[in-house]
């Protein structure tokens, strides 16, 4: 196993314009229900995700290739703090067609920079393990319901 990466991928029976413009929300994987709702990832800018029961995070955009790639960096392990080398970690997210489905995968890196101790850094990498299998089934699901 490597305690500097996590992959995660699913299929979702929606077409890539449909996931698109909620992979692009910067933050949605850990904000609050609907706080990110209509925000748009813009490269360079830094946003704040808020979420009550973690702490706020600022968010920056790295990388829009629309309609199939997006990375964002966070500092998913010091919440509140500003972005800066040393408490960050990157987060890419690839859209592939499948027909009318879409291969949405997610690689976050960089845990193994991070500052702190090992105990630190194993403890982000194995939340942050945990959280992206609950986010990408709760981003399944929210893609795939019906338009309102």
């Amino acid at each position: 196993m490597n305690a500097n990466l996590i992959e995660r991928e699913t299929l979702i029976e929606a077409p890539v314009d449909r996931v698109w413009p909620l992979v692009a929300e910067p933050g949605f994987w850990v904000a609050d229900d609907g706080s990110t709702a209509g925000t748009v990832a813009r490269e360079g800018e830094t946003t704040v995700a808020k979420n009550e029961r973690y702490g706020d995070f600022p968010v920056r955009v790295e990388k829009v290739q629309p309609p199939t790639y997006l990375a964002y960096r966070w500092a998913s392990a010091f919440p509140g703090e500003e972005l800066r080398e040393g408490n960050s970690t990157l987060i890419e997210f690839t859209l592939t067609a499948e027909g009318d489905r879409t291969r949405l995968r997610v690689v976050e890196s960089g845990f193994a920079a991070l500052d702190g101790s090992d105990e630190l850094r194993g403890g982000a990498f194995k939340d942050n393990t945990d959280g992206w299998a609950q986010v990408m089934a709760s981003f399944k699901t929210r893609a795939e319901a019906p338009s309102v």
